[in-house]
């Protein structure tokens, strides 16, 4: 098999992601919509695409696509997840921000559509992390009920990890 040529293309900036987050010390790592703790996330779309965002409002939910910016670590092949119990696995079998492209994507919760602002729910982006794309997340399609959790289903505290995952307040 060859290996793909690299070909150099270009992404447009088409908006900025706004958080209080400025650094990785206290940002979240992939809240969910049930977190505690609330705080108020904003995209600010380029005055540009305000057309496109005809009906996005009637959606609950929506893909956020952005650029990591600010990643300026390698990228390995092969990482320990945090809350994994030192496995080490692929790094595509993770969901490390470290990837071979910086592009990161979030679902998030559809709050409010304010002139070119989109409110939405808790994002884990430092703040003025540019903007990539919007999709609407549709229920019948992006949610496939016969989806697992692949190497995660084998780990020994599986239950307390499920606890994290869907946001749920509990002792350790």
């Amino acid at each position: 098999m060859k290996t793909a040529e690299r070909t150099p293309f270009a992404y447009r900036t088409i908006g900025i992601i706004r958080t209080p987050h400025r650094d990785s010390t206290h940002t979240p790592y992939q809240p969910t919509t049930a977190s505690s703790h609330e705080y108020e996330c904003f995209i600010e779309l380029a005055e540009t695409y305000l057309p496109a965002l005809a009906r996005l409002e009637e959606f609950k939910y929506i893909y956020v696509i952005y650029h990591m910016d600010r990643l300026h670590r390698s990228v390995e092949m092969t990482v320990i997840p945090p809350w994994a119990n030192r496995i080490q696995v692929g790094l595509f079998a993770s969901r490390t921000p470290l990837r071979p492209n910086p592009i990161g994507l979030s679902i998030v919760q559809l709050r409010e559509i304010r002139s070119n602002r989109i409110y939405t729910s808790n994002l884990d982006v430092f703040d003025g992390t540019p903007l990539l794309d919007i999709k609407p997340y549709i229920r019948d399609l992006d949610s496939k009920t016969e989806a697992n959790c692949g190497w995660i289903d084998d780990l020994p505290d599986r239950d307390h990890l499920t606890l994290h995952i869907r946001g749920i307040p509990h002792d350790y």
